[in-house]
């Protein structure tokens, strides 16, 4: 595997989904991602306060 170059879906901004980061979604059975980190954890602490 190597590392993805993925645009966000909410800032745009392009991002690196690195190939270990990779191995651990597919291990767990998740989806590649489609928000940035930055983006992710904005979004995780809206729905926390919500």
């Amino acid at each position: 595997m190597e590392d993805k170059k993925i645009v966000c879906k909410d800032c745009e901004n392009e991002f690196v989904f690195t190939a270990g980061e990779q191995e651990f979604y597919s291990q767990k059975g998740f989806s590649d991602p489609v928000r940035c980190k930055a983006c992710r954890d904005a979004r995780k602490a809206n729905k926390n306060n919500a």
